[in-house]
């Protein structure tokens, strides 16, 4: 199970989920969020063992491909809508595309886009807000469960300690943490990063 905690704002906290075994880093390139950071920034952040991600929701992709290069992404998770042809030129192998499941109709229709994206990314990200994260509201757990989707795919949105343990059952096979394990915007709360890894590792 891929565990990912974005938003990510200080090096302290870089640290911290990168030693505890956290999979994935998610650094956002959205000037309007309040865990916006710079590319700079992140270009000195040099974990270990976890990726650094790029969350990108308008940018296109001479942009964010300049951003990749120069902050040493990994993964480039994209939010903007971006099309197949986006998401192809990028690079499949490095691309986790979000759908948001609220603007489909059925479970069905959402399973159709993640079938018809699977093969121009590495995964598919579920989120529960509109775009840029950080919301905090969750999707219903019942309604994912009925998705049958032989690709891989993530979940997003109002994730933490208060609630994993139900969204385990989804068959999401990676979480993606920011809101639900802060402080504050852009501050990670390291109780509640550590008590939501230990769920989802099933550690006690």
């Amino acid at each position: 199970m891929i565990v990912k905690v974005c938003g990510m704002t200080r090096q302290e906290d870089v640290d911290f989920c990168d030693a505890l075994g956290i999979d994935l880093l998610g650094f956002i390139f959205h000037p309007t969020s309040p865990r916006s950071v710079a590319p700079q920034w992140v270009a000195a952040q040099r974990p270990e063992r976890a990726l650094k991600t790029g969350v990108f929701v308008r940018q296109g992709v001479d942009e964010i491909s300049a951003i990749a290069r120069e902050a040493g992404l990994d993964l480039l998770q994209l939010h903007g809508g971006h099309t197949l042809e986006q998401c192809r030129a990028l690079g499949p192998e490095r691309i986790i595309k979000v759908l948001w499941p609220q603007r489909y109709a059925t479970a069905e229709l959402l399973q159709a886009d993640m079938l018809l994206f699977a093969p121009a990314c590495r995964a598919i990200l579920l989120d529960s807000g509109t775009s840029g994260g950080g919301h905090g509201t969750s999707l219903d757990p019942r309604e994912l469960r009925r998705l049958k989707c032989p690709h891989p795919w993530y979940l997003a949105g109002g994730l933490g300690p208060h609630n994993l343990a139900d969204m385990k059952t989804t068959g999401a096979a990676g979480f993606d943490l920011n809101s639900g394990v802060e402080s504050a915007p852009g501050i990670k709360d390291h109780d509640k990063v550590r008590r939501a890894f230990n769920i989802l590792r099933g550690k006690p």
